[in-house]
Order: structure tokens, then C-alpha cells, then sequence
């Protein structure tokens, strides 16, 4: 491996490059284990859905993105057994949106796929230097987002 390219990198492609491989991994990973159709897209609409459930308008002002396209998406992940519609609980001409039991099958994979992959970044560069990383990136976003992250920050996968 050229490290000489990597460390002639501003700071801002090195986390960009860093993502990128933790995203091209975990995919990768969830493919093998039979979740090859799931997008990075997908997972930030699975990390909002994991608290409980949420409604089409509600998606789209998360990911930031038309109605017409969370309905898409939508569709896209109902026909492959990830989510469910179903009647709101207190608005009865609405729908909610929660994840179905494969679903939640590709959540936990996910977080064990994360937890396996840092676990292994710490290994390479040692826990304390892994956990002053994180708090340097802690400082980082909430000082970007005036002490609290903005509605527009967006989960990691």
C-alpha cells in the first residue's frame, strides 16, 4: 500500500476515503449475508425508523428528499420484506412506516458488521487514540451544529 498518497491528503478526503471504506465494507459484509440489496440511503431511513416507526412526511424531512421518492423507497423495501405500512395509531387516514422482522435482521447485522470493523481500527491504532479521535470528532460536529446536532446531520451507513 502507497501510504505516501494518503498522507499528502487534506483532513476533509481522509474522512471522506475513511467512510467510503466502512461503507464499501459493511455492504459488502451485508451482501454476504444476504442483504445485497439494502443501500447506504436505506440505512439512514432504517436508523429513523428504529426508534418507532415514522410516517412518509416524517422520512422525507430526515433524509431530505420529496415524498415521491420516500414512497419509493418505500415501495422498493416493502417488496423486499424490510418494512410494513401500516394504519397510524392516532391519525386514521395516515400510514406509518415500521420495520418488519428482516428489517430489524438487517439492523442488528449492521451494528455487529460496525462494532467487528472498529474493534479492528482500534486494534491498528490503539483504544486511547481511537477514543481522543472520537471525542475530537464529537467537538467537532456539535461546535458545526452550535451545541446540538441539526436536523439535517445524517447516521453513518
Amino acid at each position: 500500500m502507497n501510504h505516501q498518497i494518503y498522507s499528502e491528503l487534506d483532513f476533509t478526503s481522509l474522512l471522506s476515503f475513511s467512510l467510503n471504506a466502512l461503507i464499501d465494507e459493511l455492504h459488502g459484509k451485508l451482501s454476504e449475508l444476504g442483504f445485497g440489496d439494502i443501500r447506504p440511503a436505506h440505512g439512514f431511513m432504517f436508523k429513523y425508523l428504529a426508534s418507532s416507526g415514522a410516517t412518509g412526511i416524517e422520512l422525507a424531512e430526515y433524509l431530505g428528499i420529496t415524498k415521491q421518492a420516500v414512497s419509493k423507497m418505500v415501495d422498493y423495501l416493502e417488496k423486499s420484506g424490510y418494512v410494513i405500512r401500516q394504519n397510524h395509531p392516532t391519525d386514521k387516514r395516515g400510514k406509518i412506516i415500521i420495520l418488519t422482522e428482516r428489517g430489524w435482521l438487517v439492523v442488528k447485522a449492521k451494528e455487529k458488521i460496525l462494532t467487528e470493523i472498529e474493534g479492528r481500527w482500534i486494534e491498528d491504532t490503539g483504544i486511547e487514540r481511537m477514543q481522543m479521535l472520537k471525542e475530537d470528532l464529537t467537538k467537532f460536529v456539535y461546535k458545526a451544529n452550535e451545541g446540538k446536532l441539526s436536523s439535517r446531520s445524517r447516521p453513518v451507513w
